[in-house]
């Protein structure tokens, strides 16, 4: 369980990604946060309970693919 005060945020909570560091490895891409979620660079993640959640990339814009 969270000891921070006030406690972090559940993995299922709306707000997980605010949850306080325990690790992070910006060498390997990866930071873990108190909740038990695994924050990955690319914006992808972890739950505890093994889901993934899909990166959310911004979509480019004013860029378009000549053929």
């Amino acid at each position: 369980m969270c000891q921070h005060q006030p406690a972090c945020p559940t993995a299922d909570s709306a707000d997980r990604e605010s949850a306080r560091l325990v690790a992070h490895h910006p060498e390997q891409g990866w930071s873990l946060l108190c909740n038990g979620v695994v924050l990955f660079e690319d914006t992808g993640e972890l739950l505890p309970d093994g889901r993934a959640i899909a990166p959310r990339r911004p979509l480019g814009t004013g860029l378009v693919a000549a053929a």
